[in-house]
């Protein structure tokens, strides 16, 4: 089987990071953001996803954390597309649902080659700690951009921003392990029927 793996460097004034996933790993992470809660939701993708991600992100924030996870969205996509190559062989979509007490979020992704995010989430509260929670939709917009996924994000529910943005980032993690699984009665073949994605 072909090594889905890849470690990809992006450094800009704003910020300097590398990330290294493992498409067919165990759900390890190893997290260096400078910035706790978005660590917390990076793990709950390598662990639901069953992937393995290791993220180190020096960035500018004396002013803000927009840079840093924004770009960290970006470089998890581009490693992302570059692990998963032409893509033969994957089941291509993937849809989660996941609830946490009161919470309850809907996932639903297709590595279709055209980038789309819609992103339905109301946040009972602006900052979970001192996390902006407008920063999250600016991690799965890079993420999208860059993976050329199309990904549907719904909060259905939920009255804690903490339990809200956990159901999504479980969501995605599971909806992502599923999309990525090698088909066994797909394979070497291309999940479209384009020929390519």
């Amino acid at each position: 089987m072909v090594e889905r793996k890849a470690t990809v460097k992006r450094n800009t004034l704003e910020t300097q990071i590398e990330i290294s996933i493992n498409l067919d790993g165990s759900g390890t992470g190893c997290f260096e953001t400078g910035v706790p809660f978005l660590d917390h939701m990076l793990d709950q993708i390598a662990r639901h996803g069953v992937i393995d991600i290791d993220v180190k992100a020096k960035g500018d924030l004396q002013i803000d954390a927009h840079h840093t996870v924004e770009d960290i969205g970006i470089t998890l996509g581009q490693a992302m597309s570059q692990a998963l190559a032409d893509k033969k062989g994957i089941r291509r979509y993937g849809h989660a649902y996941v609830p946490l007490d009161e919470a309850l979020s809907r996932v639903v992704m297709d590595f279709s080659g055209r980038p789309g995010l819609e992103y339905h989430v109301d946040y009972p509260r602006a900052r979970i700690g001192d996390f902006d929670v407008d920063l999250l939709r600016e991690f799965f917009q890079g993420f999208v951009n860059h993976a050329q996924v199309s990904l549907h994000i719904d909060s259905l529910r939920g009255r804690n921003a903490h339990h809200v943005a956990e159901t999504i980032f479980k969501a995605f993690g599971r909806a992502l392990r599923v999309a990525l699984e090698l088909d066994p009665r797909m394979q070497g073949v291309i999940p479209s029927t384009k020929g390519a994605l």
